[in-house]
């Protein structure tokens, strides 16, 4: 029988007003404006674009849109703030404009972009190295009183895939994440969340056992994000390429919803919406005992 985690105690986030409700799992749906990450590169190219596809992912259920202006695929060099808020600010702009009730994340690990863009209208920081990239990120995040997502990874993204090694993937992540959440209360950030990171300095095999292990790192008492969205974990599964990878990612969704995961962050809000869907029954029977 497996451990019932996917009804959680109530807990709603303040998101500069906003209210996330994460008494069951929710939907970030991903706004890539970068013309290079691995699977939606380009989608996002005209204010058109945005829009549509912003509208389209609220519309299926996201609670979250997590925009981003710099590719985290193995191999990308990062990106400075100029650039990466050139491409970020209109966006961000119009997603506030045309969507008055949409709470925005931003994926960034610049502490100068994560300013500029909750300046902007933006309610949530995203931050793949866990403020290991800028040194000025978690005194930011304070100031700016923002809820905080970070995410374990190996490196940097240029790297991370060069030979990444653990004695035990699940044990080193959740000490990880111990020292930076008590770093950020030391600073008065309270409102955490966490990401595994999979595909982030991890081979495949790491990846699965993580995935396998992922209700330990309930012991944090923080939400945990999973980004399993057509990941290589699944291509280099199955042998298929992202864009047919949808299965595998519903799939991987499925598990990590019965491993206690809060937030999916996905590029098909759709499908995995109704994954959420179908494990609710599934659990409201359980609960009834029916």
């Amino acid at each position: 029988m497996l451990k019932n985690t996917f009804f959680q105690s109530r807990q709603t986030i303040n998101c500069r007003g906003k209210i996330i409700n994460l008494s069951k799992p929710v939907v970030m749906g991903i706004l890539n404006l970068s013309p290079d990450s691995f699977y939606d590169g380009g989608n996002n190219r005209t204010p058109f674009d945005i829009i549509k596809n912003t509208d389209k992912m609220l519309d299926q259920g996201a609670a979250i849109i997590d925009i981003g202006a710099a590719s985290s695929r193995p191999g990308a060099m990062l990106i400075d703030p100029e650039r990466e808020l050139k491409r970020l600010i209109p966006a961000i702009e119009l997603v506030v404009k045309n969507f008055k009730d949409a709470i925005i994340s931003i994926d960034t690990y610049n502490a100068k972009t994560a300013r500029e863009a909750i300046n902007c209208g933006a309610h949530i920081i995203n931050d793949i190295s866990a403020g290991s990239i800028d040194p000025l990120m978690f005194e930011t995040i304070a100031d700016l009183n923002v809820p905080y997502i970070i995410m374990h990874m190996k490196g940097v993204p240029q790297t991370m895939q060069e030979n990444p090694t653990y004695t035990d993937p699940i044990k080193e992540i959740t000490f990880f994440f111990s020292q930076k959440i008590e770093q950020l209360k030391q600073l008065g950030v309270h409102d955490i969340f966490i990401d595994p990171g999979f595909g982030f300095g991890k081979t495949v095999n790491d990846n699965y056992k993580i995935l396998h292990n992922l209700e330990y790192l309930k012991v944090i008492e923080v939400p945990i994000m999973v980004g399993l969205s057509r990941k290589s974990m699944i291509s280099k599964v199955l042998g298929v390429a992202p864009q047919d990878a949808l299965n595998g990612t519903t799939a991987l969704n499925t598990i990590a919803l019965q491993k206690g995961a809060n937030i999916l962050r996905v590029h098909d809000v759709k499908e995995a919406i109704e994954v959420i869907r179908i494990m609710e029954m599934f659990y409201q029977i359980d609960e009834l005992g029916l």
